[in-house]
C-alpha cells in the first residue's frame, strides 16, 4: 500500500513538471513577443538602464559640490611633558607652563561656494550626461530590436527550408518505392535503385544539418532576447509572408529623428561644456567659510567633570576665501587646446555618421527593389519548377523520362524553393534597415 502511494506521488510530480514545459512548447512566440521580451530581459538593455540610474547619481555627486560642506571634528591630546615659556619679569627670569596635561577640542566647520565657475559648469555637464545615458539606452534598445528581428527571420527561413527538404524526402520515397517495384519485376536497373538511395541519404543528411542549424539559430535568438537557452520556443510560420508591394520611399530622410544624431548632438554639448570648464580655471573662486571650536584643558582626565582645575572656552570665525589663479605653467591653455581638437574630431565624425546613415537608407531602398524583383521571379521559378517536376514524374511513371531527368528536376525544384525563401529573408532584413533608417525601428514592437 505504501509503495502504491509513493508511485502515485511520483507520477503526480512528473506530470506537474512536464505540463508547464509542454505548455511553453505549444506557445508560439511572434516577432512582437520576441522583441518585447528582449527589451525587458536583454543584458545590454538592462545595463543601459542601470547606466541611466548611475547617471542620476552622478548628477547628485556634482551637485553636492555646490551645496554647503559641513564637517565636525573632535580631538583629545595628552601632553606628558608640557612646554614652557621663559620670560623676564622685573629682571627675574621665570618659566611659565603653556597649557595642561590634557586637552580636548570639539568643533564644526562650514564651507559654501559663492562663486566657482568650474562647479557651475560641472552641473550643466552632469545634466547633459544624464541625457547622454538616456540616448545611449535608447540606441541600445534599437540595436537589440534589429538584432532580434534578424535572428527571428533567419529561424523562420531555415524552418521553411526544412519543410522543403521534408517534402522532397516524401517525393523521393515515392519514387524509391516505384523504382524498387520496377527492379523486382526486372523493369529497372540496380544502379537506379542505388541512385535513389544515395539521393535519399543526401536529403536525410541535409535535413539533419538543417535541424542542427535551426537549433543553433534558435539558441542565438533566445540569447539575443535574454531568454534561457534551454527554454523551448515555437515560431509561427505566418511571420514570413509573401511580399507583393514596396513600401513608400522618400528622396531623403530626416536625420534629426535618428538616435545616433541626437547622441552626436549631446556629445557636442558635452565637449563644449568640457572646454568651458577648462576656461573656468582662469576664473577666481569665492567661498564662505565659518567654524566654531570648543576647547577644554585640565591637569587630569576628569576635565569633563565639574572641576575647578578644568578650563573651557569657545572660539569661532567667519570669513571669505578668494582664490585667484595667476600662473600654472600653461596647463589650462593646453587643456583648452586639447578640447578644441576633440571638438573638431567630433565634427568630422558627424559628417561621416550622416553620410553613413544616408548610405544605409539608399542601400536599403536598392535592396528592397532588387529583393522584391527576386521574390517575384523566384516565386514564378518555383511554381514552374514544381510543374516541371510533376510533369517529369508523370513521364517517368509512364516510361517517357529517365531517372536522371527526374532527379535533375527534383534538385532544380529544391533550389528554386530555397532561393525563393532566401529572397524573402533578404527582403525582410532590408525592410528592417529601411525602418531603422527612418528612425521608426521601435514600431516593430508596437
Amino acid at each position: 500500500m505504501l509503495r502504491i502511494k509513493m508511485v502515485r506521488l511520483m507520477l503526480i510530480a512528473i506530470i506537474g513538471s512536464v505540463l508547464p514545459q509542454l505548455a511553453i512548447a505549444q506557445q508560439q512566440i511572434t516577432l512582437k513577443d520576441a522583441l518585447t521580451f528582449a527589451l525587458q530581459n536583454n543584458t545590454k538593455v538592462r545595463n543601459a538602464k542601470l547606466d541611466i540610474e548611475g547617471g542620476r547619481y552622478k548628477v547628485e555627486e556634482v551637485r553636492a559640490q555646490a551645496l554647503p560642506q559641513i564637517t565636525g571634528n573632535v580631538g583629545l591630546t595628552y601632553n606628558p611633558i608640557i612646554g614652557q615659556l621663559v620670560a623676564n619679569f622685573g629682571g627675574q627670569t621665570q618659566a611659565i607652563k603653556l597649557g595642561q596635561n590634557w586637552n580636548s577640542t570639539a568643533g564644526v566647520q562650514l564651507s559654501q561656494q559663492l562663486f566657482n565657475q568650474q562647479v557651475f559648469t560641472g552641473l550643466q555637464a552632469a545634466r547633459s550626461s544624464e541625457e547622454y545615458y538616456n540616448l545611449t539606452s535608447q540606441l541600445t534598445e534599437e540595436q537589440i530590436i534589429e538584432l532580434v528581428a534578424n535572428n527571428y527571420y533567419q529561424v523562420l527561413v531555415n524552418r521553411q527550408q526544412l519543410n522543403v527538404i521534408d517534402t522532397n524526402i516524401k517525393n523521393v520515397k515515392v519514387v524509391e518505392k516505384i523504382v524498387g517495384n520496377q527492379y523486382k519485376n526486372g523493369l529497372a536497373r540496380k544502379i537506379d535503385v542505388d541512385r535513389i538511395s544515395v539521393n535519399l541519404t543526401n536529403l536525410n543528411t541535409q535535413r539533419e544539418q538543417t535541424i542542427n542549424a535551426i537549433t543553433q539559430l534558435e539558441n542565438q535568438l533566445k540569447f539575443s532576447m535574454g531568454m534561457p537557452v534551454a527554454t523551448p520556443i515555437s515560431l509561427p510560420a505566418t511571420e514570413l509572408t509573401e511580399v507583393t508591394t514596396l513600401p513608400v520611399f522618400t528622396d531623403s530622410i530626416d536625420l534629426a529623428n535618428r538616435t545616433e544624431v541626437k547622441l552626436l548632438n549631446n556629445q557636442d554639448k558635452l565637449l563644449s561644456l568640457q572646454r568651458k570648464a577648462y576656461v573656468a580655471e582662469y576664473y577666481p573662486s569665492l567661498a564662505l567659510t565659518g567654524n566654531y571650536t570648543y576647547s577644554s584643558q585640565s591637569d587630569g582626565f576628569d576635565f569633563l567633570k565639574s572641576n575647578a582645575a578644568a578650563i573651557g572656552y569657545g572660539a569661532s570665525a567667519v570669513g571669505l576665501t578668494l582664490k585667484v589663479p595667476i600662473f600654472n605653467g600653461f596647463l589650462t591653455r593646453s587643456k583648452i587646446r586639447q578640447a578644441d581638437v576633440n571638438i573638431k574630431k567630433a565634427q568630422e565624425s558627424r559628417k561621416e555618421t550622416n553620410n553613413s546613415l544616408n548610405l544605409a537608407y539608399e542601400n536599403a531602398k536598392i535592396q528592397l527593389r532588387n529583393n522584391l524583383n527576386t521574390i517575384k521571379s523566384q516565386r514564378k521559378n518555383a511554381d514552374l519548377a514544381q510543374e516541371i517536376y510533376r510533369s517529369t514524374q508523370n513521364n517517368y511513371n509512364n516510361g517517357l523520362a529517365s531517372l536522371t531527368d527526374l532527379l535533375d528536376t527534383e534538385n532544380a525544384l529544391t533550389s528554386a524553393q530555397n532561393s525563393y525563401t532566401q529572397a524573402l529573408l533578404n527582403y525582410k532584413i532590408a525592410e528592417i534597415q529601411l525602418i531603422k533608417s527612418n528612425g521608426n525601428i521601435k514600431s516593430l514592437v508596437q
